[in-house]
């Protein structure tokens, strides 16, 4: 059973020291110059109170990892403002697959605070660049398995993780979102099938690089979905039930 954190006198606690600031969350989200495309997917994303939650705050120098195309990383980038900074993170398959997207994003240089980094997930482990928080959204799932046909080598997640841990200050929150897969599951067959992965897992590989599980939020919860479907489906296009677990680097 995933401990819960908003519930109660914590939620109290963490409302307390949102509520200064919440307008930035919700600014970011009505900026004019995000795509149509984006703020269709707002309303099931709910990402004011993702990055609420994941408390990023304005001056912050963020990874977003596995970003995709950079849904997250333009949202991250209106709230760190001029002070911040957002590093949009893929590895080279995920590259392939979005450059036209993260082309259209970055283009004419209008996220100037975000720079755009594609390497192994193995090599973070050996740069220097430090982070104030890391958010790993709908993509933790592709680090259990392999697809080689498909271009998706294998990864080792271990020294994946443990290099996200490096690049963090201490007391930076990581923050992961991912699909739900029943309880249990293989996650080298899931992961690759459904694209869902079990949370005690990612809970237990995440704790094992260092970090320390601080809880989950329930907003994105959908006690609808069976658990056996791929995210894929257009039903289930970001309605799935999915897991928000907040870790920090102690």
């Amino acid at each position: 059973m995933i401990k819960k954190v908003l519930p109660a006198i914590l939620c109290a606690t963490l409302c307390t020291s949102f509520n200064a600031s919440a307008d930035v969350y919700s600014d970011a989200v009505a900026n004019p110059a995000r795509s149509d495309k984006d703020k269709e997917v707002d309303t099931r994303r709910k990402p004011a109170q993702v990055m609420a939650f994941f408390e990023i705050k304005p001056g912050m120098k963020v990874l977003d990892v596995f970003a995709g195309g950079g849904y997250y990383s333009e949202l991250l980038s209106y709230v760190v403002g001029k002070q911040g900074s957002v590093t949009l993170y893929n590895n080279e398959p995920w590259q392939k697959f979005v450059q036209q997207g993260v082309d259209n994003r970055l283009k004419d240089n209008r996220l100037p605070n975000v720079v755009l980094l594609v390497a192994s997930p193995e090599s973070l482990i050996e740069r220097k660049e430090q982070y104030d928080a890391a958010l790993f959204i709908l993509g933790m799932h592709d680090i259990y398995y392999a697809d080689v046909t498909n271009g998706w080598v294998a990864i080792d997640k271990a020294k994946f993780l443990n290099g996200i841990y490096q690049r963090l200050n201490k007391g930076a929150v990581f923050g992961v979102i991912d699909a739900n897969a029943q309880a249990g599951a293989n996650n080298e067959i899931i992961g690759e099938k459904l694209h869902r992965v079990d949370p005690q897992a990612m809970i237990k590989d995440i704790t094992a690089a260092g970090f320390e599980f601080v809880g989950e939020a329930d907003f994105l919860r959908r006690p609808t979905d069976d658990l056996t479907t791929s995210v894929f489906l257009p039903e289930n296009r970001y309605n799935t039930d999915r897991s928000i677990l907040k870790f920090r680097k102690p």
